[in-house]
């Protein structure tokens, strides 16, 4: 694989930063920035690159909800205690302690589908008729879901179907120019969730699938097909910093609007890879 210098590793953390939490597929844009500025890169090593680099937008959630993961974890902990030892249910009916056992439910579609279609995802998967297909049906979608979603329901309204729903739905992110928010935000909508409260639980659930594939595929980073370890950390860290500015910035917007921002620019740019790639402009591959 050609070598990622540094100025390319900034630019990886800043992408990676800024589209990782909106709706938009960060996936998507790492890869059509890897495909301007590095055509010739090991698309696994590339993967492993990106998966890694992830675990910075990762630290900016963990930060950023750092009180909420707490008092869940606490709560999740406190409340199996007690059923093991046969306590009162009081303990087991807050929202922090049922919000731990929906986080585990949401994660295991995508970590399951993850192992399966591995290899898939890491070479095929990332085709760039795949990546403009999906940018453009996936904002179809998201349209859909603004329209007819009631956005009655707070995070109190939270239930076991809605992380079985919103779980499935991550595990499309798998799939290039999905959008892991934007496969979980949409579901989240869909479900009637109101817009602040989809891309809450959005962000508390991609900590522990996100974590767990980036730590999966940091063993690859330095070897033979993947970026060294300098360059990897530097992206991290840019990713880190951008990706809490980011985060913040979207808790704000979407409490006021809606999200037909990015349904336009997903339209915009799908249809833009797909016409490069149809005039020969640019390589699928």
């Amino acid at each position: 694989m050609t070598a990622i210098g540094p100025l390319q590793a900034v630019i990886y953390g800043v992408v990676q930063g800024l589209t990782e939490f909106l709706p938009i597929s960060s996936t998507a844009h790492l890869r059509l920035v890897q495909a301007w500025m590095d055509p010739n890169v090991n698309q696994a090593g590339f993967t492993a690159f990106t998966a890694v680099i992830q675990l910075g937008t990762m630290a900016a959630v963990v930060l950023y909800f750092w009180r909420e993961l707490v008092h869940i974890a606490v709560a999740w902990l406190r409340g199996v205690l007690s059923y093991l030892r046969g306590g009162n249910s009081e303990e087991r009916l807050s929202l922090e302690y049922r919000m731990g056992w929906y986080l585990i439910l949401a994660t295991i579609p995508v970590g399951v589908l993850g192992l399966v279609f591995s290899h898939q995802i890491e070479t095929g998967a990332r085709n760039l008729w795949v990546i403009g297909i999906a940018l453009i049906v996936m904002a179809v979608v998201l349209a859909v879901a603004e329209k007819i979603g009631s956005r009655t329901r707070s995070e109190e309204d939270l239930n076991t179907s809605d992380a079985v729903v919103v779980g499935a739905a991550q595990s499309l992110a798998l799939i290039p120019g999905v959008s892991r928010s934007g496969a979980t935000i949409t579901a989240g909508l869909f479900r009637g969730l109101d817009r602040v409260t989809a891309a809450r639980f959005s962000f508390l659930m991609s900590v522990p699938a996100v974590v767990a594939s980036g730590l999966f595929e940091a063993r690859k980073i330095g070897g033979p097909d993947a970026p060294g370890m300098g360059v990897t950390v530097v992206a991290t860290v840019i990713s880190f910093i951008v990706g809490l500015a980011s985060i913040a910035w979207l808790i704000r917007y979407i409490s006021k609007h809606s999200t037909f921002i990015f349904i336009g620019y997903r339209i915009a740019l799908g249809a833009l890879v797909l016409i490069l790639l149809a005039t020969g402009v640019a390589s699928a591959t």
